[in-house]
Order: structure tokens, then C-alpha cells, then sequence
């Protein structure tokens, strides 16, 4: 299990009077093991937060770490630690090559560890990934768009797998499907993350999702974080004004979601 720490991280775009704050020196650790939920508005900063934690937006001030290693330096380690934190993004078809069969962007992700496989060890590596997020082995050369938007989301799942992380950061990943097969990734997430003991932030809009998959919760506003703590206690009786804002806009939070597959 791995732990992941942001120290007084800020993003800022731009100089001077122009300059845009999207972060503004949030701390922030994600326990080993666990899932912690990031919400907020849009614009609120938490997608910000995902990509630093990936490397694909610079840090303005302060570090990422992962067990205490900064992500954020130019070093070997920093470079080794970095493929154990891997992304699953929010639309499914954008992430995957629409000209390549999914088993070989499954096959993709395994160049993350750094070992090489010989053809029959990397086909049943890929065999295994698709299994394990419920999608038939025998359709690995189907391009993404014989597959639904819940299936092309779990694909990404697989791939991210694939690099072997200690660490996945899910954003939005299911804000662009139905209501009817969202049920099917978050479930698979959820059996993942306790099977293999990885390490989640879970970004969403969605309170009742968030409620569902999370074990701790932030949320954030204007850059900061305004509220944090365990999730049922936060959300059943939250002390800062715009989290409750927040728990309005939700019609009927209800009981914890009970999604099935679909």
C-alpha cells in the first residue's frame, strides 16, 4: 500500500495581474489503501489536483510525494515512483487509440514496468487485466468503438492496471456514461481497490458516488480545500457552508448507493 501527499501545492497560469490560482497550497494526503473522494464544482481545482499527481501539470509551489519520495524532482527515483501512479480518464474514447485493438493498448501499459514479455507471457498478462475488469479476453482485437462507453471505461481500467500502480487516480470516470452502466466501472473499482490494496483518489461531482466509494473526502473550493474527513461523518453533517451548498444540490442523497452491474 502506498501513500500519497500533497504538500502546499499550488498551480498558477500566467503572470502578474493575468495569473489564474487553479491550486492554491493545498495539503492533502491520500492513506495507503484507501479510497479518498476530491469534490467540488467545476473550475474548483480538483482535476488539477489529478493531473499533478501524474505529472502532466507542473507544480507552481510546493510537492507531490509517494511514500515519501517527491514526484516532483528530476531524479531516478522520482522517475521509478512516478509508474506506480496511473490515471483513468474521464472519457473512455478520447484515452483509447480508436485505430488499435484493445488488447494492444492493454499491452501498452505493460512498458510502464520496465520488464520485458515475451509474446505468449504479454498475451495472457492481457488476458488477465481483461478479466479482471469483466470484459471477454476473446474480443482483445475489437477496436473501442465495437465496445459500450462502460466497457471502454473498464478497458482503461485494465490498461492502467497493466503498469503495475500502487496508485490510481479516477477522474470523473463516470460523469460521461449513463446512469444505467455506471453501476458495472464503479463496482469493478471498488473490487479492485480491496483485492490488489491499492491507493485511490476518486474525483467526482457526484456526493452520492463519492459516499459510495470513499472512505475519506475533501472537497474543494476555488483551489483549497475547505472540508475534510470521513465521509459519512462529512456528508451527514458537514461544518463548512459550501459543502452543504453542495449536499442541496444532490435531489435525494438517501442511503449509501447499492449499484449493480450492468
Amino acid at each position: 500500500m502506498s501513500e500519497l501527499e500533497f504538500r502546499g501545492v499550488s498551480v498558477r497560469y500566467g503572470h502578474g495581474r493575468a495569473a489564474h490560482v487553479a491550486v492554491d497550497g493545498v495539503d492533502l494526503t491520500v492513506r495507503g489503501g484507501t479510497t479518498h473522494g476530491l469534490v467540488g464544482e467545476s473550475g474548483s481545482g480538483k482535476s488539477t489536483m489529478a493531473r499533478v499527481a501524474v505529472g502532466l501539470t507542473p507544480v507552481s509551489a510546493g510537492t507531490v510525494l509517494l511514500d515519501g519520495v517527491p514526484l516532483t524532482d528530476r531524479t531516478r527515483a522520482a522517475r521509478l515512483a512516478r509508474r506506480r501512479v496511473q490515471m483513468i480518464f474521464q472519457d473512455p474514447l478520447s484515452a483509447l487509440d480508436p485505430r488499435m485493438p484493445v488488447g494492444t493498448s492493454v499491452a501498452e501499459g505493460l512498458l510502464a514496468t520496465g520488464r520485458t514479455f515475451a509474446r505468449l507471457d504479454r498475451e495472457a498478462r492481457v488476458s488477465e487485466l481483461l478479466q479482471r475488469v469483466r470484459i471477454d479476453p476473446a474480443r482483445a482485437g475489437e477496436p473501442p468503438a465495437a465496445f459500450s462507453g462502460g466497457q471502454r471505461q473498464r478497458i482503461t481500467i485494465a490498461r492502467a492496471l497493466a503498469a503495475e500502480p500502487t496508485v490510481l487516480i479516477a477522474d470523473e470516470i463516470t460523469s460521461a456514461l449513463d446512469v444505467s452502466v455506471q453501476g458495472a466501472v464503479l463496482n469493478v473499482l471498488r473490487e479492485l481497490q480491496r483485492d490488489l490494496d491499492l491507493t485511490v483518489l476518486f474525483i467526482s461531482h457526484n456526493l452520492a458516488v463519492v459516499r459510495y466509494m470513499s472512505d475519506e473526502v475533501s472537497v474543494m473550493r476555488d483551489g483549497h480545500v475547505v472540508e475534510h474527513g470521513d465521509t459519512d461523518a462529512v456528508l451527514a453533517d458537514p461544518a463548512d457552508p459550501y459543502t452543504r451548498e453542495l449536499l442541496r444540490s444532490v435531489p435525494v442523497l438517501g442511503e449509501p448507493l447499492e449499484l449493480e452491474d450492468a
